[in-house]
């Protein structure tokens, strides 16, 4: 075997390698309504606008939006072990409890459910980085509010994963940045949400590119 046609096989499976490396460059966003892009079109949702900037970032990643409306923070946790095989991501973004705040469920189940979440996932190898959404009640819930609220940051916290505080910040309540339930983002809230996210989800990109 000649050195010339040894190079050439080195670097063919070096591109290989590098190829499917890149394909399995997966960031799994488990959320609802809100990540799934309820009433808008697909390339709407924030998902896919951070798909863009990973895109940008370095070309090979695959944002799974696992939004489902109607979702709570149990619903997510039964779903965990199925989505981290599909296949097993590089991060993983929790973005649930909005569905558990309204319907005032106890905020120990949330905070049980968001840590059964993050256990699951450190049961894969690799093991995905990990990033935790926030998402807090109006300020007409009173106690309830306040004790949902600082769910997230305990979690994060005892998890000592990044927290991105408020998955609605600059969009909550605000007209124009929601459809006409000022419940959901329209296309520019959801733009407005891929920014804010992606401030705390580029390091983790970055982190995630050096194990290659």
């Amino acid at each position: 075997m000649s050195l010339l046609f040894r190079l050439g096989l080195f670097l063919l499976l070096g591109s290989f390698s590098a190829l499917e490396a890149a394909e399995t460059a997966r960031l799994l966003i488990i959320g609802d309504s809100i990540t799934a892009g309820h009433g808008l079109a697909p390339n709407e949702a924030y998902p896919a606008l951070l798909q863009k900037k990973l895109d940008a970032l370095r070309p090979g990643w695959t944002v799974v939006n696992a939004g489902i409306s109607g979702d709570t923070s149990a619903g997510g946790l039964r779903r965990m072990s199925w989505l981290l095989k599909q296949p097993a991501p590089r991060i993983v973004v929790i973005a649930l409890g909005g569905n558990d705040g309204l319907r005032k469920s106890p905020p120990a189940d949330l905070e049980k459910n968001l840590q059964g979440m993050v256990d699951k996932a450190r049961t894969f190898s690799p093991e995905p980085l990990i990033l935790l959404a926030g998402m807090r009640m109006p300020m007409n819930f009173g106690d309830y509010g306040k004790d949902f609220a600082a769910v997230y940051p305990r979690v994060a916290e005892k998890n000592k994963i990044p927290l991105h505080p408020f998955l609605l910040e600059g969009v909550a309540l605000d007209p124009a940045l929601n459809q006409d339930d000022m419940i959901h983002p329209n296309a520019k809230g959801q733009a407005v949400i891929a920014e804010g996210l992606w401030k705390t989800l580029k390091p983790l990109a970055e982190k995630a590119l050096e194990k290659n």
